[in-house]
């Protein structure tokens, strides 16, 4: 391998000092960068494929995303840049364990620890430990939860710099104890929450999101223990908060005031209520149906994509089989082979960076394109069966069978075309064009999300269908709010885009 050449470094430079605030300029310093890669920026391939790394979440191109994650974790271990190498562990847990339950995510919480420990990076193993206890919290032990975080909530409250440690572990402990009927100790840590409101690091969005979902906590518990008058405090406490809360806690307020008046024979009120849940349902319904019909097309296109790239180089393809291989997903019968198939893609990842090592697999390929095409024909059939069902019922419950199933694998099915914009947009061209006109500073990003969040998606939905965290969609709705700058006082994020777009 030859010289690297200095005057290269400058652009990795550049391109990490734009990457916070206009990524299509922070990609064109290392599009700059002339291969081999290698060569011309030996020492600093880590850094490159970390970048990398956050363009393509931003754009949304996981498969993309996930290559340069796996690049960044070898290169980092071959340059001992160990908190990068820590950090790349950390988006292999996250994106292994979250999105698709993969146990053998696990191993790479202990490696993130093995590197933070080599840089001291104190910060990077604080964040091992929240993401191990967020795991718990999402697998309801909400004791091992406790009492991960228990362990190390003064470390958390000593980062200074970024107090959103403490928060959300004050969060996840003050929801535990609420769960586990502990009330006394979970309003410990609900007002050791409040105190940091205005805390370093912590930002609007993210405090009174965990605020509203709690103060929802106790108004349902108070629902269940008859006291109706506490209820409905919790209630009105939350009144202000419902332009960050979720949409499942959303319901939650708008259900808990209809059984109210309910109870007190205001049948009226109550009535208006149960109206407000039915639209919010019909909207989550029709949401489901083009949901269906969403993943369906991307899985044509799919189809399409792996024939005629077939005939491509031999990085393309690799690609083929990788997403074939995210494809198995689908199929109970391949389940197994898949989570065997992404370790061996991983590890072999280390030893090679072309990929020539899958070539072998061309026989395999053609074996999963054909139960791909039998899958696509039956899930076709079933959604025109339900869309002729005549009972209203029946047809809902369908497609929220149909919609469970779909829904854990619908992100990495759309990780098949470059990026969701491109995919939806053929759904409500008029609702893209008009979005673009009035707000022209959002983002591709944030553009998709929008969408999602008018086609009645919540947080969660959206987070796996893009692949990302909860609270990295929370964080992108906050600067989304922030650009469109509506009075937050009066309405939400979401009723806003529907005011706005509504009769398209």
């Amino acid at each position: 391998m030859g010289q690297a050449n200095e005057n290269y470094y400058r652009f990795i430079d550049s391109a990490d000092i734009h990457i916070d605030h206009n990524t299509e300029k922070a990609l064109s310093f290392l599009d700059s960068i002339p291969k081999p890669l290698e060569r011309n920026i030996e020492g600093r391939l880590s850094e490159y494929y970390s970048i990398k790394t956050l363009i393509f979440d931003e754009y949304n191109e996981y498969s993309k995303m996930q290559q340069s994650i796996i690049f960044a974790l070898k290169y980092a271990d071959k340059e001992e840049n160990y908190q990068i190498a820590g950090d790349a562990c950390l988006n292999l847990f996250s994106n292994l364990y979250f999105v698709s339950k993969d146990t053998t995510a696990h191993s790479y919480l202990n490696k993130a620890i093995e590197y933070y420990e080599k840089c001291n990076y104190v910060n990077g193993l604080l964040e091992v430990q929240q993401m191990r206890a967020y795991a718990e919290f999402l697998d309801h032990d909400y004791l091992s939860c406790i009492n991960l975080l228990l362990g190390n909530l003064d470390k958390f409250s000593k980062v200074e710099d970024n107090q959103y440690f403490n928060l959300f572990a004050n969060y996840l402990l003050s929801s535990s104890y609420f769960r586990l009927g502990k009330y006394d100790k979970a309003h410990i840590y609900f007002n050791k929450l409040k105190d940091l409101q205005n805390a370093l690091g912590v930002t609007d969005y993210n405090y009174y999101s965990f605020e509203s979902t709690l103060k929802m906590q106790l108004a349902k518990l108070h629902f269940k223990s008859n006291t109706l008058d506490s209820t409905l405090y919790y209630l009105k406490a939350s009144k202000k908060f419902t332009s960050y809360m979720p949409e499942n806690i959303l319901k939650d307020y708008y259900r808990l005031y209809a059984d109210i008046y309910k109870v007190s024979g205001d049948i009226n009120n109550s009535k208006a209520y149960i109206d407000t849940l039915m639209q919010i349902g019909k909207k989550s319904y029709k949401s489901n149906v083009e949901a269906s019909i969403l993943i369906n097309d991307s899985l044509l296109k799919a189809e399409t994509e792996l024939a005629e790239t077939k005939q491509n180089n031999m990085f393309s393809i690799g690609l083929i089989i990788i997403f074939s291989g995210v494809l198995v997903v689908l199929s109970l019968f391949y389940f197994s082979f898949y989570k065997n198939r992404k370790v061996r893609i991983i590890e072999q990842g280390k030893e090679s960076s072309n990929f020539s090592y899958l070539k072998s697999n061309n026989e395999r390929l053609a074996v999963k394109v054909h139960g791909l095409e039998e899958y696509i024909k039956n899930l076709k059939s079933e959604i025109r069966e339900i869309s002729s069902t005549k009972n209203t019922e029946t047809q809902k419950e369908r497609i929220k069978s149909l919609y469970k199933n779909l829904h854990i694998d619908s992100s990495t099915l759309l990780d098949k075309t470059e990026n969701h914009l491109e995919l939806v947009n053929d759904l409500n061209i008029e609702f893209f064009k008009q979005i673009e006109e009035r707000y022209p500073s959002l983002n591709k990003s944030e553009v998709i999300i929008c969408y999602y969040l008018f086609m009645g998606f919540s947080n969660k939905e959206i987070a796996v269908f893009l692949n990302v965290s909860v609270r990295s969609v929370e964080s992108r709705r906050y600067r989304i709010s922030k650009k469109m700058d509506f009075n937050k006082d009066e309405t939400t994020l979401v009723n806003h885009l529907q005011e706005t777009f509504g009769s398209i």
